[in-house]
């Protein structure tokens, strides 16, 4: 019997079907931790997590389990593994770890409980199974539940202990949200106190499409000590080390990361989602309209973050309501981003579109439609650089704007990403003085001030009329924010929503624009998940719906 065995935990970041990279990345981090009994990969990290309906294509299936024999080959020596795939038997598909050892796949578990909710689909593309009795690894059973596992209660990591566990190593794919971070080491905590087994909790990193991938992973003792937390937001293998003692295994404890605040995570989530769409997704970079608003500087800022300034490309696209002070402070900002900046004047096309549709519009005032006109303008101008240069539009639009239809279909909405789309503005104002005072890890702007302080105190402005302001169609965005939480993140009622002091007829008017926007939000492009209710994959409204709560 052994007392004491070398755990590497591999924190890393697959792209979504690349079979062959995440192959290769899998056999890097095993080759650098040579010197470990066992490699433990995130959840499905073989192919990418969520694999949403891909899973459902046979050949994929196929050729990720070729990779996993593949892998498998190569432990004639060296660590043994347990990595996350797709699993096929008896005519099912399972999401499931399997354990290679001696030159082959020695042994499986399957994932027993299937989430269906928030960003989930499990139960649409996998069947559920039963977890397998420990692993024996060099004289060490070692118990895998799989993520969702341990989430609900203490049923299955009980019958893993039941069946002789004595190490519980839990591969993940635990999508970021802010403020996650206490729930899930408390979540470990309990499960660990409940199971009197120490417990590693694997977490994957990376940006796939709208879902942002943490890291964070986790090592929490018998005794409820924690014993490792690993750095988020980047890629990591780490040996740990553990020793069998008179009450059981113990891990010796290494580095714990600071924890962040949640400007500080929220930031960082945002650069990781873009650093990834925009890589995996092969474009040589991005470009967007840069207007002297705060929303386009933060995305600004984020983008050279995330890319570096050489891949940012950015453009003020002004009109005759576009201020002075705008184009001064949309030239400032690009200065101190260092992005290529470039001004393209839109009057002309205005006035031809105004001429192109005058007998049309004859005897009617002019609305809305002329300042759409405007923003489609702008769209179309950003689309254009993005077909004749590479680079992906960046979208700017924020989450209060969306909720309430402020945005102009394939105007300021058209593009490929948006940052801020689960970012509410007066969260937008807290990112922009958290992002001048400070320098994000891994960034790869300046350091010091890059939004101009006069883009962050000015009143909002679409700038599409004489002398217009946000205001004029909105309630205050600190209201509006207050009443969206409630409605959107919370789904309160709208009696429950008054009752927290709110304006009836505000209410009212927020519910209905909210309810009449789902068209527009639903040809919106995808952008980070930062909180609990995302528009896309956590609420999934109906767009035809009559039904008001505020009668």
């Amino acid at each position: 019997m052994t007392d004491r065995i070398r755990i590497a935990l591999a924190q890393l970041n697959p792209t979504m079907g690349d079979l062959t990279g995440n192959l290769a990345k899998a056999r890097a981090a095993r080759a650098a931790a040579a010197d470990a009994d066992l490699i433990l990969f995130p959840e499905l990290y073989i192919t990418g997590y969520p694999p949403e309906d891909l899973i459902l294509k046979r050949a994929f299936v196929d050729d990720a389990l070729a990779a996993v024999q593949a892998l498998a080959a190569d432990t004639v020596s060296g660590p043994s593994v347990l990595i996350g795939t797709p699993w096929r038997e008896d005519g099912k598909l399972y999401n499931a770890v399997a354990h290679l050892d001696g030159g082959k796949i020695v042994g499986r578990t399957l994932k027993a409980d299937l989430p269906n909710y928030g960003v989930f689909d499990e139960k649409r593309i996998f069947s559920a199974g039963r977890s397998a009795g420990p692993f024996d690894v060099r004289g060490v059973k070692i118990g895998v539940p799989i993520c969702e596992d341990i989430w609900t209660d203490d049923t299955i990591v009980g019958a893993i202990v039941a069946a002789g566990a004595e190490i519980l190593l839990v591969p993940n794919a635990s999508p970021y949200e802010a403020d996650k971070e206490n729930v899930r080491l408390n979540l470990v905590k309990a499960r660990v106190a409940a199971a009197g087994k120490p417990m590693a909790y694997l977490n994957t990193v990376g940006g796939q499409d709208e879902v942002v991938f943490d890291g964070a992973s986790i090592v929490v003792n018998a005794d409820g000590s924690l014993a490792r937390l690993m750095p988020p937001w980047a890629e990591n293998v780490v040996t740990t080390e553990w020793t069998r003692t008179a009450t059981g295994w113990v891990c010796t404890p290494g580095e714990i990361a600071s924890p962040e605040e949640r400007s500080q995570s929220v930031y960082h989530a945002m650069m990781l989602g873009l650093r990834d769409y925009v890589n995996k997704n092969r474009f040589p970079g991005v470009v967007l309209g840069l207007s002297g608003g705060i929303d386009s500087a933060l995305s600004a800022a984020v983008a050279v973050d995330a890319l570096g300034a050489d891949r940012v490309r950015c453009v003020m696209l002004p009109s005759r309501y576009t201020s002075d002070d705008s184009l001064v402070d949309a030239e400032e900002c690009a200065k101190l981003l260092g992005v290529k900046y470039e001004t393209i004047a839109i009057e002309e096309a205005v006035k031809a579109f105004g001429t192109t549709l005058a007998s049309t519009f004859a005897g009617r005032a002019a609305d809305t439609t002329e300042e759409n006109i405007q923003s489609r303008i702008r769209g179309l101008i950003l689309m254009a650089i993005s077909n004749k240069f590479g680079p992906m539009v960046l979208t700017t639009g924020n989450k209060s704007e969306m909720s309430v239809g402020y945005a102009t279909l394939y105007g300021d909405m058209c593009g490929g990403y948006n940052v801020l789309k689960d970012i509410y503005k007066m969260e937008v104002f807290r990112l922009s003085h958290w992002r001048n005072a400070n320098m994000p890890a891994g960034a790869k702007g300046p350091n010091g001030r890059v939004i101009p302080e006069r883009i962050i105190v000015k009143p909002p402005t679409a700038e599409l009329r004489a002398n217009q302001t946000d205001q004029d169609s909105l309630p205050p965005y600190e209201i509006l924010d207050g009443i969206l939480l409630c409605l959107v993140e919370q789904e309160l009622s709208f009696e429950e929503v008054v009752a927290k002091g709110y304006d009836p007829a505000t209410v009212k008017r927020v519910e209905h624009l909210l309810y009449l926007s789902e068209y527009k939000r639903r040809q919106a492009p995808p952008g980070v998940k930062i909180g609990p209710r995302n528009f896309g994959r956590d609420r999934r409204y109906p767009i035809t719906n009559a039904f008001r709560d505020a009668r």
